[in-house]
């Protein structure tokens, strides 16, 4: 794997660069599958599912799999790791899948790219946990799609991680020196261009399905499926910073907007430890007084 040093000049260079580095998995996803191959006749689909989706990357190499590999009569896309599944079949899956490469290896000499990865899959992991939650209670079409795309929002900074650590380590030191600072200006100062500029390119480059691209947009703030996954993202990355972050009362009110359930209802499926209700209440009751 090739480690970027420098900042391109262009989303199209970033692009051309990424798209052409393998996208490890995390160990746990190998040593999981390597257990499950041996006992291949008796593993289900459900029990493969939860496995790929535990692991943002892995999901990522699924689907860029299953849209390199469709049939030209094929045109509806795949876009739930279930169906996926269902079109490959278990065995030819772990034919497919049998031998990847690893974050722990790709990132073997620097520790804290290593760490920061780690957490940003983990904060992916928690987003979908939210975005799923919440797409049952809004009795939407398809909860494993919403599922899917709130796992892969933040693909772009994994990536980074992986193949520009030096560069994404810069973004983060400069946001803990300036906790004022936005994400976006820091990393266009870094990288010249933002991470969900990268992440628009990536995704075709990836040949990701066309509705997880529309899933993905944040600007398509109308559609009640794309708030339920940007919300899901939010509060994710500012709980993982301690429920005392000043962004969550905000963040629970628009959630409460979006689901109408009750205050306390909600407070207890976001698991809100109880010392911080007031705080978020106050949020809610506030915003509905406008």
């Amino acid at each position: 794997m090739t480690t970027l040093t420098h900042a391109l000049s262009s989303v199209e260079s970033y692009t051309r660069f990424f798209s052409q580095q393998p996208v490890p998995v995390l160990r746990r996803t190998v040593e999981t599958f390597a257990k499950a191959a041996e006992n291949i006749d008796n593993i289900t689909r459900q029990e493969i599912a939860a496995t790929v989706q535990a692991d943002p990357l892995m999901t990522i190499r699924l689907f860029s799999h299953i849209e390199t590999h469709r049939e030209i009569t094929q045109n509806k896309d795949i876009i739930t790791v279930n169906s996926a599944l269902v079109m490959m079949g278990i065995v030819p899956f772990f034919k497919a899948f049998g031998d990847m490469p690893t974050v722990e290896e790709a990132l073997a000499s620097s520790p804290k790219a290593l760490l920061g990865l780690i957490r940003v899959a983990n904060r992916a992991s928690k987003a979908a946990h939210y975005a799923h939650d919440w797409a049952v209670i809004r009795r939407d079409l398809d909860v494993n799609e919403i599922t899917v795309a709130a796992l892969l929002y933040e693909a772009a900074e994994m990536v980074c991680w992986l193949n520009a650590p030096d560069l994404t380590q810069r973004v983060y030191d400069m946001q803990h020196a300036n906790r004022e600072l936005r994400s976006a200006a820091a990393q266009r100062e870094v990288f010249g261009i933002t991470s969900r500029e990268l992440q628009f390119a990536l995704i075709r480059a990836w040949r990701l399905p066309k509705l997880l691209v529309d899933l993905l947009d944040p600007f398509r703030t109308e559609n009640p499926r794309v708030r339920t996954i940007t919300l899901a993202v939010d509060l994710a990355r500012h709980v993982a910073r301690g429920w005392h972050n000043a962004a969550l009362p905000q963040d629970i009110a628009s959630i409460h907007e979006l689901l109408r359930i009750p205050p306390e209802v909600l407070l207890r499926h976001t698991e809100a430890p109880e010392e911080h209700w007031p705080a978020l209440l106050s949020a809610i009751h506030s915003r509905s007084l406008f």
